[in-house]
């Protein structure tokens, strides 16, 4: 329904409650929405909350307000009334003008710039262990809900929180120096990152195997675990980097380049980028200040050992610690000073944390602690909390080396999509290189759009098998529909789209696919506000499955009559426009051949 025809239908069902009911109604009593598709019409007025002003049963208030309507609102033609629901149904000339004045052109869809600042950070990997599934939702959720704000007007900042100091990071240091005989990415031909990965699992293994050590001469367990060799080593590790130890710097920064050089190949084949990036080893300090201004005001307290502490109570969050006795900071002390920094750098409006659902409490501490420090823009500051991934074969632990790397994920989709691809002779006609993007083009999409119809909060299983079904509820139904659009378009003739004139009767699979694409807007809309990209991938999965619908009960390029043809011909390249669009919103390409 378009904005147009809804402000007109308010304004008239306005006029209606005043000159039949002699009252005023509330905007929020007038509620339009989309007619159920057992009934006639296209637009539903909701009657049960203007019964109160009518004094009249739902079934005459309708009835009532559909004869005002039939007789003032020129493109409601007829109406019907099923309880407290009106159905009006609109003239086909209106949705066929819609489609050639509007949905058609290449800017629908397109909202006006607003001046909001929107910073989404995501990703936030730890530079000791490759990026795994977990992070490609994080990574797809983030750049996602991304580029639908932005789709929706605001001005989008896409930032990265890199974990690069800490105790983990030394354990792969540690490993590698004892254990690496001067290994490298080029000696070894590993990705940086599953190299520097593949000694956090070996100092894994190596403490607990001095663990078992221990306990076996007669030790508790706790006490070996805090006595270990290796585990006593790498904290001295980290004392020494905190101290600024030059040796343990060098090495650090060796490793960590490595790690960076194997994330942004990683990055890049996932689609994914950023604007700014944050790293903790130059934030973990920062919090410090605010901790001392929290202390000047009173909004903090000290204890006999020094430390520092937020009571949080009266909130049911308890006491937070903000800072050690010994004046080293902690994961919050850390956090409220990026937070700072970022408002600072970039004067933000709202500040996105795509971070998984593990770390709600941690969040709410966070932005309760800025309000009480009172910061105004901590009313500005999300928690885009998610589900985790699991795959059947059940959880994953990276200390372990059970993880799924997101790279072998990547790969094993491209290994599916060709098999899938060549059983259902897809690739005919197509050269090695073009059939290897396709296989890539099709493998990221499956991946992609599983992980993002799901809405964010749900856990969820993700089979990678499931995916590429070109039939089912997936990617590449929704990529080879595009495909099939093109294909069309290919055959047809530019005169063919030249003498479109409106059509006064529509067919309902007509009707229904530009009641569709019209909504399209709508669905940015509610998935910029609700941040979830679900919204999209399930909207643009409808509109495939319902092109496939008109495509196979309607004739499209042997459509006898020239302008019934041309109208079928722009209403496919409406539907493969906001197909296209949709998708790229979600990281999605979709292929002009398949």
């Amino acid at each position: 329904m378009q904005y147009s025809l809804e402000n007109n239908l308010l304004k008239h069902t306005e006029g209606a409650i005043k000159s039949l009911f002699d009252a005023t109604a509330a905007p929020s009593q007038l509620v339009f929405q989309e007619t159920r598709k057992e009934f006639e019409g296209q637009v539903t007025l909701v009657v049960f909350p203007i019964t109160r002003l009518s004094k009249k049963s739902p079934e005459q208030t309708a009835q009532a307000i559909g004869e005002y309507l039939e007789k003032h609102v020129e493109e409601v033609i007829s109406f019907n009334v099923i309880k407290g629901f009106l159905n009006l149904t609109i003239k086909d000339s209106y949705w066929s003008e819609l489609l050639i004045n509007n949905i058609a052109d290449d800017v629908f869809g397109t909202f006006a710039k607003k001046d909001t600042t929107v910073m989404v950070e995501y990703s936030s990997p730890n530079t000791n262990k490759p990026l795994h599934l977990g992070h490609i939702r994080n990574n797809l959720l983030g750049y996602s809900v991304a580029e639908i704000l932005k789709a929706y007007g605001y001005h989008v900042i896409k930032a990265n929180l890199i974990n690069d100091r800490g105790i983990h990071i030394c354990k792969s240091m540690l490993a590698w120096q004892k254990e690496g005989n001067g290994e490298t990415p080029e000696s070894t031909g590993l990705k940086g990152d599953h190299l520097v990965g593949k000694y956090y699992v070996i100092f894994d293994k190596r403490y607990k195997e001095q663990i078992r050590n221990l306990t076996a001469q007669g030790m508790s367990e706790e006490e070996a675990e805090k006595k270990a060799p290796w585990i006593l080593e790498a904290q001295d590790m980290l004392r020494r980097w905190e101290a600024g130890d030059q040796e343990v710097l060098d090495l650090w920064n060796k490793m960590n380049g490595w790690v960076y050089k194997g994330f942004d190949a990683t990055y890049t084949r996932m689609g994914v980028d950023f604007e700014v990036n944050y790293y903790e080893s130059n934030t973990y300090l920062l919090g410090k200040k605010l901790v001392e201004e929290g202390l000047a005001s009173e909004v903090f307290f000290k204890k006999e050992d020094g430390s520092v502490w937020v009571d949080l109570s009266d909130e049911g969050l308890d006491e937070k610690l903000l800072l050690r006795g010994d004046g080293t900071s902690v994961y919050m002390t850390q956090d409220l000073g990026t937070a700072q920094l970022k408002y600072d750098d970039y004067n933000l409006d709202q500040s996105i944390y795509v971070v998984g659902n593990e770390q709600d409490y941690h969040f709410k501490v966070l932005f309760s602690i800025l309000k009480k420090l009172g910061k105004s823009w901590a009313s500005g500051l999300h928690h885009l909390s998610y589900g985790m991934v699991d795959l059947p074969s059940g959880k994953m632990k990276s200390r372990e080396g059970t993880v799924v790397d997101a790279d072998d994920l990547m790969d094993q989709m491209f290994s599916t999509a060709e098999t899938r691809t060549e059983e259902l002779g897809k690739t005919d006609g197509l050269d090695q290189n073009e059939k290897d993007s396709l296989y890539e083009l099709i493998g990221q999409g499956a991946l992609k759009y599983f992980l993002l119809k799901v809405e964010p909060k749900k856990r969820l299983l993700f089979n990678p098998e499931e995916s590429i079904d070109f039939q089912g509820h997936t990617g590449p139904f929704i990529q080879y529909t595009h495909a099939r659009i093109c294909s069309i378009l290919r055959k047809a003739h530019d005169k063919d789209f030249r003498s479109i004139a409106t059509l006064e009767s529509l067919n309902d699979s007509e009707r229904e696919l530009v009641q569709m694409l019209n909504n399209y807007p709508k669905v940015i809309e509610q998935a910029a506000q609700e941040m979830s990209p679900a919204h999209v991938a399930n909207y643009v999965f409808e509109l495939a499955k319902l092109y496939n619908k008109f495509y196979h009960e309607e004739s499209i390029l042997k459509a006898e009559d020239k302008n019934i043809k041309g109208f079928r011909l722009l209403l496919s390249k409406a539907t493969a426009q906001i197909i296209k669009k949709a998708m790229s919103l979600l990281g999605i390409a979709v292929p002009e051949r398949m």
